[in-house]
C-alpha cells in the first residue's frame, strides 16, 4: 500500500464531531460524524452523491464493536432507512469527488468491504450476504485502488473494523515473541501496533481464580471469548483457535491466567526477560 498524506478538516474544531477527510492525489473523500449530528451531516452536499457508508457502534447484546456496511446512489436517502437500528452512534461515508462512481462500482466496493470486515474479525458485521457486482477488468482495477485508500482513511476517522488482526510489527530483538506460562500451560504472543496479539494454539487455564468474583474483568473477557468460539475447551485447558488481539498485555495475561495479571511481568522471552525489562532498555 502506498504512503499517503491525509488532510483532515474539523468542521466544528472538535475531533469527535463532523470531519472531512481527503488523501492527496486521490479523487475520493470521506465524511464522518456522530449520529447525534446526523441532520447536519446529511445536510452537506456530499450526502447527495453515490458512495459506500459505514454505521458503527456497539451491539447491545454482546457488547462487541459492530458495523453495518452499505451502498447507495444517494447516501442521504438511504441513511434515513437505518434510523430504526439502535446499535450505531457514528457514521462514515465515502464518495468520489468527481462523481464517477456508478451503481456497479459501489456494489462492487460494498461486497469486498463486507467480506474484508468479516475476515478482519474486529467487529460484528450486521450485513447479511454481500451483494457484490461484476466489473470490467479496468474498472475493477480502479476500484481496488479506491478500496486501498478507504483502508487508509477509515482508521484515521476512528473505525478499525477493516484492519487485519496481525502483529503489524516484525519480530526483532527489541520486539521478540513472548510467553506466558502458568500451571503447565503456555501462551505465546507479541506486541503489535494496535495491542497485544496472542497466537493461535496458545493455551489458557480452565479454572479461574477466586478473585474474579471481586474483580470480574477477566471472567467477563474469558466468557466472551468462549461464547465467540475463540477459546475452545480441551481436556486440560482452553486453546485459542485463532490469533487474538487484546488492548493490553495485562488483558491478554488475565485471560491466559484466569484472573487479574500484570502483563509487563507475566509475559517473558524464552530466556526469562520480562516485557517490562525489554521496554526499559
Amino acid at each position: 500500500m502506498p504512503s499517503a498524506t491525509i488532510k483532515l478538516f474539523l468542521v466544528y474544531a472538535d475531533p469527535k464531531r463532523l470531519r472531512i477527510a481527503e488523501i492527496s492525489n486521490w479523487n475520493g473523500k470521506a465524511v464522518a460524524g456522530p449520529r447525534a449530528e446526523l441532520d447536519d451531516i446529511l445536510a452537506r452536499e456530499e450526502s447527495r452523491n453515490a458512495g459506500v457508508y459505514f454505521l458503527t457502534g456497539t451491539d447491545p447484546d454482546s457488547g462487541r464493536n459492530t458495523v453495518y456496511i452499505g451502498e447507495a446512489e444517494v447516501i442521504r436517502d438511504r441513511i434515513k432507512n437505518h434510523l430504526d437500528k439502535d446499535f450505531w452512534n457514528s457514521i462514515i461515508f465515502v464518495l468520489s469527488k468527481d462523481e464517477n462512481l456508478t451503481k456497479a462500482h459501489i456494489r462492487f466496493l460494498e461486497g469486498l468491504l463486507i467480506e474484508q470486515a468479516n475476515k478482519a474479525g474486529r467487529a460484528l458485521v450486521k450485513n447479511g450476504q454481500a451483494s457484490g457486482s461484476k466489473l470490467p477488468e479496468s474498472d475493477r482495477a480502479d476500484m481496488e485502488i479506491f478500496l486501498e485508500r478507504i483502508h487508509q482513511l477509515i482508521p484515521v476517522l476512528g473505525a478499525d473494523f477493516l484492519v487485519p488482526i496481525s502483529p503489524q510489527l516484525h519480530q526483532t530483538d527489541l520486539n521478540p515473541v513472548l510467553f506466558c506460562k502458568v500451571k503447565g500451560i503456555v501462551a505465546k504472543g507479541i506486541q503489535g501496533i494496535a495491542g497485544f496479539l496472542v497466537y493461535k494454539g496458545s493455551q489458557a487455564v480452565l479454572s479461574e481464580r477466586p478473585s474474579t468474583k471481586e474483580f470480574p474483568y477477566a471472567h467477563t473477557l474469558r466468557d466472551r471469548l468462549i461464547q465467540e468460539g475463540v477459546l475452545e475447551k480441551k481436556e486440560t485447558c482452553y486453546e485459542f483457535v485463532k490469533d487474538t488481539e487484546f488492548t493490553s498485555p495485562s488483558a491478554a495475561a488475565a485471560v491466559v491466567q484466569g484472573g487479574s495479571a500484570n502483563g509487563l511481568t507475566a509475559w517473558k522471552t524464552d530466556d526469562g526477560r520480562t516485557l517490562k525489562s525489554l521496554e526499559e532498555v
